[in-house]
């Protein structure tokens, strides 16, 4: 038995045919109108325009929204390599500005001091950090140099602005730099211009606070913060920050060295002063300078001979 045909399919397939030959025309006639070059075409095509292209702009805000996107993108990539290069310059003034004035009051000093002498084995040996070997309970780096280098344990580190700590710990190529903030750290310093004595005691906080201050009443934020040099741990007069006011109402030193960016660090060849053994007559005079009574004859065999003999 014969299937029947659909006849609504035979109905349809002269309808599309028609439908497409219909959008032929169109097509062709819009074409020609385009391409017809004449005032009232023109008129025509600019209203079409008109009408037809602020329909399109949900279909252009996808395209609108990327190229903006881009750059946006852009703008900010531009402003990160700015910023980073204002930071570089920024920590380049903060290098000029320790350094103008360390050489001022250098320089006073001489004026006054016509025979000072600098120590010329104050050198200093470069390294690389290579890693932070630090915890919540100790806080250190690592840095490539060591024994091979003549590194020995106590020098201090600085990162070529202010202090960053002391060796503790040297290997063969690489040693441990013990950081300022770390808990087990003390240094004394000097709280610049008051000239106040007072130990930087770490406490595992970017702030470490101020311990043992002689007179607190005349330490000012803001105040310059320099080693000592007491205990010959550190040589004198190297940059350790500025005293800051902390949140407990502590006084603090904000460090000058720029813990978040170690990247070289100057192990300085701190050496020992020479040590006095000699007197050099200068405490204990001689026995003849002595003043007080003359010491006591002593009973001896002979001044008794001597007495019968008188």
């Amino acid at each position: 038995m014969a299937r029947p045909k659909n006849s609504g399919e035979e109905f349809a397939r002269p309808i599309r045919r028609l439908l497409v030959g219909l959008l032929l025309l169109a097509l062709l006639a819009l074409f020609a109108l385009w391409r017809i070059d004449s005032p009232r075409v023109e008129r025509m095509r600019a209203e079409v325009v008109d009408r037809v292209l602020p329909s399109f702009d949900w279909a252009l805000a996808p395209v609108t929204g990327l190229v903006t996107m881009v750059g946006n993108f852009h703008s900010y990539a531009g402003l990160h390599e700015q910023n980073q290069q204002l930071r570089r310059e920024l920590q380049q003034m903060r290098a000029w500005r320790e350094a103008a004035l360390q050489l001022e009051q250098e320089n006073a000093k001489l004026l006054d001091l016509n025979n000072v002498r600098l120590d010329p084995r104050l050198t200093y040996i470069t390294g690389v950090v290579m890693a932070d070997s630090g915890s919540p309970f100790r806080q250190s780096v690592l840095v490539n140099v060591g024994a091979r280098d003549g590194v020995l344990d106590g020098w201090p580190a600085m990162d070529g602005i202010g202090l960053v700590g002391r060796i503790s710990g040297v290997g063969h190529a690489t040693s441990r730099v013990l950081l300022l903030t770390d808990t087990s750290s003390r240094i004394p310093v000097t709280i610049q211009p008051s000239g106040q004595r007072a130990i930087l005691a770490g406490d595992n906080t970017i702030y470490p606070p101020i311990d043992f201050l002689e007179n607190p009443d005349l330490v000012r934020p803001g105040d310059r913060v320099v080693s000592s040099g007491d205990g010959g741990m550190f040589p004198a007069d190297l940059l350790v920050g500025q005293v800051t006011m902390g949140a407990d109402g502590r006084l603090r030193i904000r460090l000058a060295a720029d813990y978040e960016r170690l990247e070289f660090l100057r192990v300085l060849r701190s050496h020992q002063a020479e040590t006095v053994d000699e007197t050099g007559r200068l405490i204990v005079p001689e026995p003849r300078e002595v003043f007080g009574p003359p010491a006591p004859a002593l009973d001896t065999p002979d001044a008794a001979e001597e007495a019968g003999d008188g």
